[in-house]
């Protein structure tokens, strides 16, 4: 730069120093800033630290070294002059890494100092609080609410009237914790306080009364925010989407998604189509899955790796193979990076659906198409098929095994419960044999005395 005479300015510097920090080489940044004011011939090393350190702060917080920017604050701001600029940098540094007890703190800082907040600072502290927080049962849903109206509360005690932002970040925590009752009586205090909601705002509440399954208080809703002129996104409309996919309603979902293609709502972004592929895979509707995926095609806005990924596991599950082998080999081709899991269930299916000549012709494949995906590639360490085809022999082996065995428990059983029968009718021969012996042995008996008899009454009466 110096032999082209091209001055050095801080836009030079600045692009840098924030490319030392995105590689993890903080303290090499800070050197530079530190050395910077020996190229800019018109400014002082105070007048630097005070015009830009505001540069290098945020550029460290907003790439996680919160650490080393509270670091080099503490040790610096001797020469700076705090405002409330700086400490806002700094909350949301913490704020970004999750711990809202040090931007509380610094929050604190910032009060005790005598500078007043302003609205931003409230809402990246209100921000923290609600999207970084984690919502779980048992209690910590209205633990992270209270935590956060107290915020808002307090801004409005100080005189800071909230904005929109605050009232969407508000809304957001409502939404996550499935509150529809607190995100519309929130929206009316907005309308009645002159705040316009923004497509943000209404999205959020539109979400929160879908997933609770008041699909009418949203569409009304919907009314009302095209009604003031707010124009709904295709993220809007994949809140109805979604609450359609847990329903399993194909119909009204299609219907939705027919006016959108018309032209009549606005135009389906990729993950409407990737929810409604979902919705349809699932459902086992192959063919109108197919129809969705060519929309989407033509329409530009996809597919991305998740519609790939969706349509071939989807395909794994019918055990349409070829169908998945073809899609499979589409999206490496367009330089999507298929994920792990992909690749083996594809893998194994194909293995055990004894197709281990058409994972061969794709292996080949993937080979030719590796070097277009470098070291990425490489992670994916894929079992010889050999090896696993011992494996499946192996559980298939098992199986027949335990097969084998519950069967000859059934015969077993189903033997000794014939014994058991033939033992009773025995038993039951036996028993009757006994009773027509004693019949005879007494029908014997009784002929012999009749026939006694008989013979004495002859004998008398010869003797007479």
């Amino acid at each position: 730069m110096d032999q082209k005479s091209v001055k050095t300015n801080f836009t030079t510097f600045y692009l840098l120093i924030r490319r030392l920090i995105s590689a993890g080489l903080t303290r090499q940044a800070i050197r530079t800033f530190s050395e910077m004011h020996v190229f800019l011939d018109e400014q002082s090393e105070d007048q630097v630290w005070k015009d830009y350190f505001y540069y290098l702060l945020d550029t460290l917080c907003k790439y996680g070294y919160v650490k080393v920017a509270t670091e080099v604050f503490n040790k610096e701001k001797w020469r700076l002059e705090l405002n409330c600029k700086l400490y806002t940098i700094l909350i949301y540094g913490w704020c970004k890494v999750k711990n809202i007890e040090m931007a509380r703190r610094f929050f604190g800082e910032l009060l005790d100092k005598g500078i007043d907040p302003n609205v931003v600072s409230y809402n990246v502290l209100l921000n923290g609080i609600c999207r970084r927080a984690s919502l779980h049962p048992n209690g910590r849903f209205d633990k992270v609410i209270r935590d956060a109206e107290k915020v808002f509360d307090e801004m409005c005690e100080r005189g800071v009237e909230p904005d929109v932002t605050s009232y969407s970040i508000l809304l957001h925590v409502y939404t996550r914790a499935h509150k529809p009752e607190l995100s519309l009586e929130k929206l009316r205090i907005m309308r009645r306080k002159g705040i316009c909601p923004n497509i943000v705002t209404y999205t959020s509440v539109i979400k929160c009364l879908c997933s609770c399954g008041r699909i009418e208080d949203a569409e009304l809703l919907l009314e009302q925010m095209v009604s003031n002129g707010v124009t709904p996104t295709s993220a809007t409309y994949n809140c109805f989407f979604k609450e359609f996919k847990g329903r399993k309603d194909v119909d009204v979902a299609l219907r939705l998604y027919g006016k959108m293609m018309q032209g009549s709502l606005c135009s389906p972004s990729v993950s409407t189509f990737n929810i409604l592929l979902g919705m349809l895979l699932k459902l086992g509707r192959i063919g109108l899955a197919r129809d969705i995926w060519d929309d989407m095609k033509d329409s530009g806005a996809g597919p991305d790796l998740d519609s790939y990924t969706l349509l071939i596991h989807g395909f794994c599950e019918k055990q349409k193979w070829k169908t998945a082998c073809e899609f499979f080999m589409e999206m490496i081709e367009k330089g999507f990076l298929p994920q792990k899991v992909t690749f083996e269930t594809l893998y194994r299916g194909l293995i055990q659906a004894n197709m281990l000549r058409t994972w061969r012709r794709l292996k080949k494949r993937l080979d030719e198409e590796s070097i277009t995906f470098g070291s990425e590639f490489e992670n994916y360490h894929l079992k010889p098929y050999r090896r696993l085809i011992k494996e499946l022999k192996g559980k298939m082996l098992m199986a027949k095994c335990r097969i084998l065995q519950e069967e000859n428990e059934e015969i077993e059983t189903r033997l000794m419960k014939q014994m058991h029968e033939l033992t009773m009718k025995l038993a039951l021969q036996k028993s009757q044999s006994a009773e027509l012996l004693n019949a005879a042995e007494y029908n014997i008996t009784s002929f012999r005395k009749k026939s006694l008899r008989m013979l004495n009454a002859k004998v008398n009466l010869k003797v007479f």
